[in-house]
């Protein structure tokens, strides 16, 4: 799978063992910085990743920074872009089910690289369900994206 993985200076470490991880684990790996532990602004990497993820350059995106909320936020805010912070496997796998979740976010100064990677698995290997209800609510949300000012 190709995958677009970005960070903050707070990210940065732990994107670093997570892009290393997704390599290994046999996924492309379009890596959009920040390259180093010098203070950068998230919304330019959250905007990085999810350019990609919207273009289709990239079927997923991994977001890293402190808490993994600025830049879920950030990224909610680029059209075709559906991110959530996951600290939990069962978040992970069920955003994608049920909610066709295409970037997850994740705090590097809540969780370590172990469970990160375990989240990640979990991220990855879950498909939209595509189910009625979830399909239902989709079109809604995405009826929401294109009426926004």
């Amino acid at each position: 799978m190709k995958i677009a993985i970005g960070a903050d200076h707070a990210g940065f470490p732990l994107k670093k063992i997570l892009a290393e991880w997704l390599r290994a684990q046999g996924h492309q790996v379009s890596d959009v910085g920040t390259h180093s532990e010098q203070s950068v602004d998230y919304p330019d990497f959250a905007l990085a990743v999810s350019r990609e993820v919207a273009f289709g350059t990239a079927e997923r995106g991994v977001l890293v920074c402190g808490s993994g909320v600025g830049t879920c936020i950030a990224a909610n805010k680029i059209t075709g872009v559906r991110a959530a912070v996951c600290h939990d496997t069962f978040s992970a796998r069920q955003g994608v089910e049920d909610d066709a979740m295409n970037v997850i976010c994740l705090g590097a100064r809540v969780i370590g690289a172990s469970l990160a990677q375990e989240i990640l698995a979990a991220f990855l290997k879950a498909t939209f369900s595509a189910a009625e209800r979830h399909a239902r609510r989709l079109d809604k949300v995405l009826k929401m994206e294109q009426e926004r000012s």
